[in-house]
């Protein structure tokens, strides 16, 4: 028997000057319910309603129409996108803060893990570090509905890796807003789909909703047609072409298929790129960039250590790795912006950039979308052909009628596509995305995709949105921390398998071979090892991450008896001596479950 909701909306509906955002007299009546134990996508595009739904969810804002209904207690959590440190003085000042302050040292524990000091000034905090402190603030208050806003924003993969772990253990409910596929697909068995001011619920995880969706616009073309009513229909979606733009996607994703093959043959087992032909000076004619034995250091630890690499015209080069690893440092030197401590970095003379990155730093608040696009005009060069400001504007999913309206009040999604259409109208052979996918919606990433496909000049990647790389770049530089990098004929999942089969090696006490050293990149015609211990990839990373976890725990759990050995704890805060019973109760069962899972694994590694 289905359990009751612990949260219900009934005939929602909110107003948003004239028109009605959600629900409303001449739509039908939005009804929601959350289970106390579903993992909701919240889909739906930039203005749609995402946040607000979310605001509404919270309580933190008045709808115009409808019933909330919300189990007695239950506590809900928001991880907000982009919250506001301004009144603390440091990180931990601003996670002890909320209706429900956490605890100190939960709070610590968690910061701990995600590798984030809470001491850390708010005033000059990253954008990682603001992220890393609002998670470990949500996560420590044990939320019974956490809601999340783009949680994966401005986190390296180590992080995300960690929380979709957390998510995984997690016994609530959640509803997230996210552009990540891979998260959405990993973590999540239902989706709202928040549409033309309705919402939809199918309990189905993110990984079917492309399909539910095109079978939706396709009922609606059928019935519409039927009804000779087409001009009802919102014009949106049948601009969009959900299933042409599907085809399209397709055939892009075969030729990257085939460009990765290719790719694949001109790599040798020392990480440099070769083409096998007879031709060998056509190949090299064909070179942009060429790094001979790069390496850089910083206060003696080597960062980047000898690497050679040789990009053509036409590659797509993805940059992946833990914050600190090196990314940007090795971004830079093959651009030259930044010179190696020794080799060399030969650049074509050819060769003319774009960078964009993930700061926004071209988009100017006081100026309208005409000035940064046409510096006031109406028309645009784009790759060299002019063009009307207002159809690039269409281009880029944008209503035409915003052309005079100040970049200062765009949304951060609606800025960030502002200057991708900027950036990709001007002419160029050398395209540098750094972290282009924070604040993009889904469709805006779709369009992404297919722009980068189309691009005839070479583009260079750093991203940790997994599933992005996995359709746009053909050559992945992974780099894991120690100064090695992986060259990897293919995307993120590419790279990570290879990792895997290379930890596989090591803790079994054998040598990797030669396909599976660091510096020598998987190719498609190398036979893929046999995993002795028949580990899934789920498992593999359960018996690499457990132990730690495990220690996490036992230092967590012996901090929280520290505490409530104060004799007078209970008669003076008796609802601090609660939550952090509580606390430990549930840090004790994970402990308890972690170790038998990881004592499981581990008997079935050392005997296959």
């Amino acid at each position: 028997m289905a359990q009751p909701p612990i949260l219900s909306w009934e005939g929602l509906g909110l107003q948003q000057g004239s028109r009605w955002l959600l629900g409303g007299p001449e739509r039908e009546n939005i009804d929601l319910h959350v289970g106390p134990r579903d993992r909701l996508a919240l889909i739906g595009r930039n203005g749609a309603g995402k946040t607000t739904l979310f605001r509404l969810i919270e309580n933190s804002l008045e709808a115009d129409q409808g019933i909330r209904k919300v189990k007695a207690n239950m506590r809900i959590v928001v991880l907000e996108q982009d919250p506001d440190l301004s009144a603390h003085e440091t990180l931990l000042d601003f996670a002890l803060t909320g209706e429900n302050p956490p605890e100190e040292y939960e709070v610590e524990a968690i910061a701990g893990q995600l590798g984030i000091d809470m001491a850390t000034p708010a005033k000059g905090a990253s954008g990682g570090e603001r992220r890393r402190a609002a998670i470990a603030r949500a996560l420590a208050q044990d939320p019974d509905l956490l809601l999340m806003d783009e949680p994966t924003n401005h986190l390296d993969l180590s992080a995300i890796e960690w929380l979709e772990s957390w998510l995984e253990r997690y016994t609530g409910a959640f509803v997230v807003i996210s552009h990540d596929r891979t998260f959405l697909k990993r973590l999540t068995n239902a989706t709202l789909w928040l549409d033309r001011g309705i919402i939809r619920r199918k309990d189905v995880g993110f990984g079917g909703y492309e399909a539910w969706e095109e079978q939706v616009y396709a009922e609606e073309a059928r019935a519409a047609a039927k009804m000779d009513a087409k001009l009802k229909l919102e014009a949106h979606w049948l601009e969009r072409g959900v299933t042409a733009r599907r085809k399209r996607n397709q055939g892009r994703l075969e030729a990257l298929w085939k460009m990765r093959a290719a790719r694949a043959t001109m790599i040798d087992t020392s990480g440099t790129a070769k083409l096998k032909l007879t031709a060998e000076e056509d190949f090299k004619s064909k070179s942009v960039i060429v790094a001979k034995d790069i390496t850089k250091s910083y206060e003696g630890r080597a960062v980047i250590k000898p690497f050679s690499l040789r990009i053509q015209r036409g590659d797509r080069i993805g940059i992946v790795g833990s914050n600190g690893a090196g990314k940007t440092t090795l971004l830079k030197m093959l651009t030259g912006e930044l010179e190696p401590d020794s080799g060399t970095v030969e650049i074509s003379r050819k060769l003319s950039g774009v960078m964009i990155d993930q700061q926004r730093s071209l988009m100017e608040p006081d100026k309208t979308v005409r000035d940064i696009l046409a510096e006031g005009g109406d028309w645009i060069d784009v790759q060299g052909n002019r063009k009307h400001v207002q159809a690039h504007l269409k281009d880029f999913l944008f209503d035409p009628k915003i052309i005079d309206t100040k970049v200062g009040i765009l949304s951060g999604g609606e800025k960030s596509r502002l200057l991708l259409a900027r950036e990709f109208a001007a002419k160029s052979n050398l395209l540098v995305l750094d972290e282009p996918t924070n604040d993009l919606d889904l469709e805006t990433l779709d369009l992404l995709q297919e722009v980068i496909a189309d691009y005839e000049g070479t583009v260079l990647i750093v991203s940790h949105d997994r599933d992005f790389l996995d359709k746009t770049v053909t050559l992945t530089l992974g780099l894991d921390g120690s100064g090695s990098v992986d060259v990897v004929a293919g995307g993120y999942e590419d790279w990570e398998r290879k990792r895997h089969i290379h930890v596989v090696g090591k803790s079994r006490g054998s040598k990797p071979k030669a396909e599976e050293t660091v510096n020598s990149p998987a190719t498609e015609t190398a036979p893929a090892p046999v995993r002795a211990d028949k580990l899934t990839f789920k498992e593999q990373r359960d018996y690499d991450l457990l132990p730690a976890r495990i220690e996490e725990l036992e230092s967590a759990i012996s901090r929280g008896e520290e505490i409530l050995s104060d004799p007078d704890l209970f008669t003076t805060n008796p609802q601090k001596f609660a939550n952090i019973s509580k606390g430990l109760e549930n840090a004790r069962t994970e402990k308890d479950v972690a170790e038998e899972r990881w004592l499981e694994l581990a008997e079935r590694v050392e005997t296959a």
